[in-house]
């Protein structure tokens, strides 16, 4: 090889030509291909390759649902805009993922939801008055039976929706409420989740009120109409009204301003319970209305209880189709509303006992309350049975207590300026505690005794000298206050007593021949004084009040009124009866009425009502029994042989009829 001859470097060989190969689509095998990929490798280039697929393998389809949140948050955003210009084609779309019914196989996934209300949580400014539908739409899902973190992020929008749309609040609230009502069905139930149990329910209803009350202090006012606008019907189940007073006083503890709106609520409704069953009872016969009360059974503990039982709403249902006697439905009705009014108050009582147990300031405050409640409720409504056992038994707690109560019932009784009937109301509920309450001094039973003794001088000075007879019309309050103190020394007559004779038991009474009862002053003198005054209040008393005073004033030595007796069976009080005087304002107004048209008289007579009889609810009367005073007859009132008294009840019919011919013959 020859030098090259600049360099003097021997010379490199030229290179050999490679041949130039064509592209191929086989691929050159080597040995780590294995026998199974030679033989999956077709023979000839030209063989199309078979697909085949796996039917196991699960196929996604990523559609519209399962946007990133950003891209939600931007259609929402889109939505909005446009549907404030005319277009709602993707507001509907945002509407509709709202009202798809959670059990539905095509409902968004939980996931979604969430991304969707994040998204309007952050466009909350812009859900105004035209947006309604979809909010309406957003409140009405199933919200309240999802997962915690839904729930809490679904609050959070209700928070801002409220602060920045007001119009919306009371819908907001409306929305909560119904929850203390009704329990969503099972079309609320979440597909593939598991079911939330009912006091879970509640307990997320009140942190979503607690939460929007503490945001929005003036949401009470809104709340306490809403409160009282979706109260149980009286024709609701009791298990409905039971679970609606329970979750009211619980709304009480985190709202403190509405507790005496609330428990007015309560006792009102109460109040309407209670009256109703007595009217019901008096429509029934006398046999049949009995049986229903006495034969109520001890209502199951459980009642009060939170239950998740599916079929709890048919409980209180009848699911029988077949017809039943219409006096057994009917005593069947008054039989589930004194079940439903014995859970009540004994709720009541629960929630009461430990505020008059407290502080003087928090007994004082639930005092007013019930107060408030007794004078513009309870002491108005005529024929109220047990709903004022509230007072009894509360107002017995302390001698301050029976006092301030006694005090009230006197200011009302004497009180001109009140209605009549309001005034003769008081009377009877001033009669009956000072009778039944067993906790009742002997020193506020003489003091009321004065009282009234001292307002009926007041009356018959008023009323005697234009008097020409007993006229229940024109002397109503007069009548009212002697019937109460009649009352009174029926029951409490051994505390009207002097000397040491006053604590003595029944088995030691002297008869009324034997050593005569010793009366503090004026005992005898008032009650002389009255009965035989031209008012003759004996005549328009009750007569079954008239009778058994008659019996034991006789017993006991005080007052012979049977002669007295047997005069007013001949006297006929419509001829008694005339024009109201211009002065007596408060006197009970002429009414043709059904009673007018009985043939006897005892529209013309006072009502023998006096709202502390005996208490007997089954339930609720462990509250009471401590409190009550039975009734216990005298030793020896029947034995001594009261021949007159038991005479002029047998003969009572017939010298109705003498009486009677007598009048008219007085008339003509």
């Amino acid at each position: 090889m020859a030098p090259n001859p600049r360099t003097g470097e021997p010379a490199l060989p030229a290179p050999t030509k490679q041949p130039v190969r064509r592209p191929t689509l086989v691929r050159k095998r080597d040995d780590t291909d294995s026998d199974a990929d030679r033989a999956r490798t077709p023979s000839s280039p030209s063989k199309r390759l078979k697909v085949s697929f796996d039917n196991e393998v699960e196929v996604k389809v990523m559609d519209d649902w399962e946007k990133a949140p950003a891209v939600v948050r931007e259609e929402v955003r889109r939505a909005l805009e446009r549907h404030a210009q005319g277009d709602d084609s993707a507001y509907d779309r945002v509407k509709e993922i709202y009202t798809t019914k959670p059990t539905a196989e095509d409902a968004p996934s939980s996931t979604t939801l969430r991304n969707y209300t994040a998204a309007l949580l952050s466009s909350v400014s812009g859900l105004n008055r035209s947006c309604s539908g979809l909010v309406h739409a957003v409140l009405q899902s199933a919200w309240i039976v999802r997962d915690e973190d839904y729930v809490a992020l679904f609050l959070r929008l209700l928070g801002n929706l409220v602060s920045a749309q007001g119009l919306y609040l009371g819908d907001v609230l409306r929305m909560l409420v119904g929850f203390l009502v009704n329990t969503p069905g099972r079309d609320s139930l979440v597909f593939g989740e598991s079911p939330v149990p009912r006091s879970r329910i509640q307990n997320r209803t009140h942190a979503a009120l607690r939460y929007l009350l503490r945001l929005i202090p003036s949401a009470s006012g809104v709340l306490s109409s809403i409160l009282t606008g979706l109260f149980p019907h009286s024709s609701d189940s009791k298990r409905a009204h039971v679970a609606y007073v329970q979750n009211l006083l619980k709304v009480i503890e985190y709202a403190p301003e509405l507790q005496s709106e609330t428990l007015s609520l309560i006792t009102e409704r109460l109040v309407k319970i209670d009256v109703q069953v007595q009217v019901d009872l008096e429509d029934l016969a006398d046999d049949v209305g009995d049986g229903v009360v006495q034969g109520i059974p001890n209502i199951k503990s459980g009642l009060l209880q939170d239950v998740d039982d599916e079929d709890e709403s048919e409980e209180d249902t009848d699911s029988s189709d077949e017809e039943i006697d219409p006096d057994a439905q009917r005593a069947k009705d008054i039989t589930t509303n004194v079940e439903k009014l014995d859970c009540i108050l004994d709720i009541l009582f629960t929630y009461y006992e430990p505020q008059f147990s407290g502080s003087v300031q928090v007994r004082d405050t639930a005092l007013d309350i019930l107060f408030s409640q007794f004078t513009t409720i309870i002491l108005p409504t005529y024929r109220s049975r047990h709903t004022q056992f509230l007072l009894f038994h509360f107002a017995q707690m302390s001698p301050a207590l029976i006092d301030n109560f006694v005090g009230a019932c006197v200011h009302f009784a004497f009180d001109k300026g009140r209605p009549a009937i309001m005034r003769q109301s008081a009377a009877a509920y001033l009669a009956s505690f000072v009778a039944r309450g067993i906790h009742v001094p002997s020193q506020i039973v003489r003091d009321v005794f004065d009282y009234i003794g001292g307002q009926l001088t007041i009356y018959r000075a008023e009323y005697e000298p234009n008097c020409r007879g007993p006229d229940l019309r024109r002397y109503s309050n007069y009548y009212s206050l002697l019937q109460a103190l009649l009352y009174i020394f029926c029951f409490r007559w051994r505390d009207l007593e002097a000397g040491p004779e006053e604590q003595a038991d029944d088995e030691d009474i002297p008869l009324a021949d034997d050593l005569a009862h010793v009366w503090i002053p004026g005992i005898k003198e008032t009650l002389a004084q009255n009965i035989f005054s031209k008012l003759n209040p004996l005549k328009v008393c009750s007569p079954a009040i008239v009778n058994e005073f008659a019996k034991i004033a006789n017993h006991l030595g005080v007052i012979y009124v049977f002669h007295l007796l047997e005069t007013n069976k001949r006297l006929r009080l419509s001829q008694f009866s005339g024009p109201i005087d211009r002065d007596m304002t408060f006197s009970i107004p002429e009414r043709e009425t059904a009673l007018s048209g009985r043939k006897d008289e005892s529209y013309q007579q006072l009502d023998e009502y006096f709202p502390f009889d005996p208490y007997h609810l089954p339930r609720s009367r462990r509250w009471v029994e401590g409190d009550y005073r039975e009734w216990k007859g005298i030793p020896g009132l029947h034995e001594d042989g009261d021949a007159s008294g038991s005479e002029d009840e047998d003969e009572e019919d017939s010298d109705a009829e003498e009486g009677t011919e007598t009048d008219d013959e007085n008339t003509d």
